[in-house]
């Protein structure tokens, strides 16, 4: 569904005409405000809207900005909430849902760059879900987070719907949609693979100074 955007989403719009707006926004927030949803497409699912906003399929581009930044807002608000009530409670356990993996790299990711974290982390698959459940768990102020929160939210919502509606209309991109989606995808990636490959060479540099004392 994720990668024929192109097909689904016309009959999600068919079938639910205004409705459609919820649910789209619906999965814009749960993507950032449930923990256990780091999966759900929303780079893609925000190109496509977008897209579909430049044609004749009744979207409106204005009336979708409001509603999708508004929910990427709420969904980072109540994930960090959850972090800040029981946040250490939920990391203690062991869940199949949410990834040790994960949790440790946004540790870093939040380490490395602050309270800019909750703004690039938006464009970071996973890390963008994990990253205000790590803000609530810390010492970061709920005010302060929600600054960042808004100022990402926003500018988000904004690169890839926008980025849907003006390149949306161009008929390559309306042609080879399925390629487009592909690209947006594997384009979101490159930061968690860069930042993996960078751990991973550190702990090889590690490795290699551990051996020399030990020589």
């Amino acid at each position: 569904m994720v990668l024929h955007l192109d097909v689904y989403l016309p009959l999600l719009i068919a079938m639910f005409g205004v409705w459609s707006y919820a649910i789209i926004s619906f999965i814009i927030f749960m993507e950032t405000g449930f923990v256990f949803t780091p999966f759900l497409p929303g780079d893609s699912l925000l190109f496509a809207a977008g897209a579909f906003a430049a044609t004749a399929s009744g979207f409106n581009v204005w009336l979708l900005l409001p509603l999708l930044a508004l929910a990427a807002i709420l969904g980072d608000s109540v994930n960090y909430a959850v972090g800040s009530l029981i946040g250490h409670k939920i990391l203690a356990m062991k869940s199949r849902w949410i990834k040790k993996h994960h949790i440790d790299r946004t540790h870093k990711f939040f380490e490395k760059h602050g309270g800019k974290a909750v703004v690039l982390a938006r464009f970071v698959p996973f890390v963008r879900t994990f990253t205000p459940f790590i803000a609530g768990v810390g010492t970061m102020t709920y005010f302060r987070f929600l600054m960042f929160n808004m100022v990402g939210g926003i500018i988000w919502v904004s690169i890839f719907l926008f980025g849907g509606y003006f390149f949306g209309k161009i008929p390559f991109v309306q042609t080879h949609f399925f390629l487009v989606i592909l690209a947006i995808i594997a384009i979101s990636f490159v930061p968690v693979i860069v930042e993996v490959i960078k751990h991973k060479r550190e702990k090889k540099k590690g490795s290699k100074a551990d051996n020399n004392k030990n020589n």
